[in-house]
């Protein structure tokens, strides 16, 4: 057998050398390839949250009987929707948008409800990365649902 380990070049010296080059190769790849898959989902969880909580919201909103109570709805079914993908619901934003344009154009629009009316429900979440510390919140999803008020409607 002594004859085979030196022929394979298994020398006595080297016992326990691959022990220490799997735990460098798991430190310097595996930990780095786990974080970014964490990072990966955590930023996949706040886009799916933003899309879920834009949805809600326009549905809140456009079966409300006036605009008041539609933003209160609103607001709270998308801290519902939010927080139903685990993401942090203190950092929800609701606005909307008049019709044809894009999330860019939110914040000053707020819809009045009338019958026939259809406007877009922008949602932005803020997405924390595992590990950063929480001024790093440059990070944001936004969803977009656009929002038909029924033509006919009773009241």
């Amino acid at each position: 057998m002594r004859w085979l380990r030196a022929r394979l070049g298994q020398v006595d010296g080297e016992r326990g050398s691959a022990l220490v080059e799997f735990v460098f190769i798991a430190l310097v790849v595996f930990v780095p390839l786990v974080y970014i898959v964490a990072g990966f989902s955590a930023v996949q969880r706040g886009v799916f949250a933003a899309t879920a909580a834009a949805r809600e919201a326009g549905r809140a909103m456009g079966t409300a009987p006036d605009p008041a109570t539609g933003q209160e709805q609103a607001l709270r079914a998308a801290q519902l929707a939010v927080e139903d993908q685990s993401v942090d619901a203190t950092d929800v934003r609701v606005q909307y948008a008049p019709d044809g344009s894009d999330c860019d154009a939110a914040g000053s629009y707020v819809p009045t409800l009338t019958p026939g009316e259809e406007f877009s429900v922008c949602v932005t979440v803020t997405v924390r990365i595992p590990l950063l510390p929480e001024v790093v919140d440059a990070n944001t999803a936004t969803g977009q649902f656009v929002v038909e008020r029924d033509r006919y409607v009773d009241g």
